[in-house]
């Protein structure tokens, strides 16, 4: 009974890991699928695009007349500003307004900084209408501007910096100060440096979220010279241009790749980063 009564409990713990794992790549498999679907029918012709044969011909001209139909040079274009200015701009202000949070003392700031974690608790889309009429008074609308303006600052970005400064020991902060440095060397020289991975993992979060961002720039643009990726997909996919699954997959993939690499070769920088920033 004894014997029994003390390898039972510990049997539980491995049926239940177990289980984990099961659900875990069950999981996993139904997040990829849809990913699959579309590289099967990107890479094979139009005539395999409901059914499977593993000896099916291979062929790139669905990547080629997507590229010819629409103009996707310049709608990559477009993105790769967009997102270079926003990442710019939020890492510029993020890193001044958490380095206040996390060293400062001033009236207010206990109440400033909750104003700031509510923002993260509204949906853009909530001020799809004001800031509309924002980028109608300022000139902008049909301009990357407008597309980026409303995103140059990020709560969630002060958030995950303030909590990265605060992990700096105060010494390298007075050493630093001792030797003569201002305000803005000790945060470009000690502050900034100690915490690159968490810029790394923020920015690959903030220019994953731009570069799929659909409705605020669908809204704010009218013109080929302005939209990018995702708009320019979704014309492009439209059930009035007739085009075909394969080719609409193709060009999903080919928007999509630039993402999928830029994970791929940070991926562990961006878990580690996360894990080291924490809630501390």
């Amino acid at each position: 009974m004894s014997a029994s009564a003390g390898t039972a409990p510990a049997s539980f713990p491995t049926v239940g890991r177990w289980i984990e794992i099961a659900g875990s790549y069950l999981l996993g498999l139904l997040w990829i699928l849809p990913l699959f679907y579309a590289v099967w029918m990107a890479f094979h012709p139009a005539a395999y695009e409901a059914r499977f044969e593993l000896f099916a011909p291979l062929t790139l001209s669905n990547f080629t007349e997507a590229w010819q139909s629409a103009p996707f040079a310049r709608y990559f274009l477009n993105t790769f500003l967009l997102i270079s200015v926003i990442l710019a701009s939020q890492f510029v202000i993020c890193t001044l307004a958490a380095y206040a949070f996390a060293r400062y003392e001033f009236p207010g700031k206990l109440v400033v900084f909750l104003l700031i974690l509510i923002q993260l608790m509204i949906m853009p889309e909530v001020l799809l209408v004001e800031n509309y009429r924002t980028m109608v008074r300022l000139g902008l609308v049909d301009t990357v501007w407008a597309i980026g303006l409303p995103y140059f600052a990020s709560a969630f970005g002060i958030f995950l910096l303030r909590q990265a400064f605060l992990t700096v020991p105060k010494e390298l902060d007075d050493a630093a100060r001792v030797e003569g440095a201002g305000t803005l060397a000790v945060l470009l020289k000690v502050y900034v440096p100690l915490s690159r991975p968490i810029y790394v993992a923020y920015g690959l979060v903030s220019v994953s979220y731009h570069w799929n961002n659909l409705l605020w720039p669908l809204v704010i643009t009218n013109s080929v010279s302005t939209r990018p990726l995702t708009v320019g997909l979704q014309i492009f996919s439209s059930p009035d241009q007739g085009v075909q699954w394969s080719i609409i997959s193709a060009a999903a993939l080919m928007t999509s790749a630039p993402l999928l690499i830029g994970f791929l070769l940070f991926q562990r920088q961006f878990v580690q980063s996360f894990m080291r920033a924490g809630i501390k």
